[in-house]
């Protein structure tokens, strides 16, 4: 059988039902959360580096416009700076066989490979071999270069340019890569405003045997106007009524918001018994620093205060 079809989750990943409050539970999930940054954001990592506990995750995107320099640039500076280094492969933008090996080998050479987030990526066309992500984790290119994690990624809400058989096709595909490859993995998710279709998703997934641990995609604090802008193009719901659930109007673009309400909400009805080993991805579209902080005092603030007997 497939570990990564058929292996029950590892512990709780967040507050079951009648065990503490959406607020206790929201910063359950925060635990071992990760993080997502560009490859020119190492600066930015840099000064918020004493807001971010050690051993994070970091995932590095790989965006159009940067070279394999860059990239791997990125990766050691995650690496020296005490975090866990999550570098993006692009199927789609991968011009040849080559270039894949090139990138890998850099990671290996640099002690940053073994954890890596393979997605099929934006362009129409591939700009070479690889259609999507299925067809990296085929090469045999990844553990041979020594990848022993390797994420994908999930869509809660669909894709604007994919089917909905399409996405559950790809996922359980890859999903059954990994196990056949020996990795440990994860499935990352698109973020959103709402949390029905993220547990219903959760649900779906469950029940076609997929148990690797899902890390729930979540925008950190920013501008409405910006995370509308992430939302549309990427296809995520932000109706009216889901824009008040989340806490923010559609009729006032000029605010930011954060993202405490989905995460109480998501921490009130989170079940491990339906739902699977569940944590937290976070894009940091308002800024690494910020987004680190927001984490820091949202922890606190859910966080009952002690005292002694």
């Amino acid at each position: 059988m497939n570990p990564a079809l058929t292996q029950a989750p590892e512990g709780n990943a967040g507050c079951p039902h009648g065990t503490g409050s959406a607020e206790q539970g929201g910063a359950s999930l925060l635990d071992d959360f990760s993080l997502e940054m560009t490859g020119k954001d190492v600066a930015r990592l840099e000064e918020a580096r004493d807001s971010i506990p050690p051993g994070t995750r970091i995932n590095i995107t790989f965006l159009a416009g940067e070279d394999t320099g860059a990239r791997l640039t990125a990766a050691r500076a995650v690496k020296r700076l005490g975090f866990v280094p999550v570098p993006h492969i692009s199927a789609r933008r991968l011009p040849s066989r080559s270039a894949l090996e090139e990138f890998l080998a850099g990671l290996a050479a640099d002690g940053t490979a073994e954890n890596v987030f393979v997605v099929g990526g934006d362009p129409a066309r591939p700009e070479g071999p690889y259609e999507d992500a299925l067809a990296v984790l085929r090469t045999g290119l990844l553990r041979h270069h020594g990848v022993r994690h390797v994420g994908i990624t999930g869509y809660p809400e669909g894709h604007p340019g994919i089917t909905d058989h399409a996405l559950w096709s790809a996922l359980t595909d890859k999903a059954a890569a990994i196990g056949a490859g020996r990795f440990t993995g994860d499935v990352i998710t698109q973020f959103g405003f709402d949390t029905e279709p993220v547990l219903s998703w959760l649900e779906a997934l469950r029940a076609r045997g997929v148990q690797l641990p899902v890390r729930i995609g979540v925008p950190g604090p920013a501008g409405v106007r910006r995370l509308l802008g992430y939302a549309t193009r990427f296809g995520v719901g932000t109706s009216a009524s889901v824009a008040r659930k989340y806490g923010f109007s559609l009729t006032n673009l000029m605010g930011t918001t954060g993202p405490d309400r989905f995460l109480h909400t998501l921490a009130e009805r989170y079940d491990p018994a339906r739902h699977g080993t569940v944590k937290v991805h976070f894009y940091t579209f308002g800024g690494l620093r910020t987004t680190a902080e927001w984490i820091t005092r949202f922890r606190q603030r859910s966080t009952p205060a002690t005292h002694p007997a």
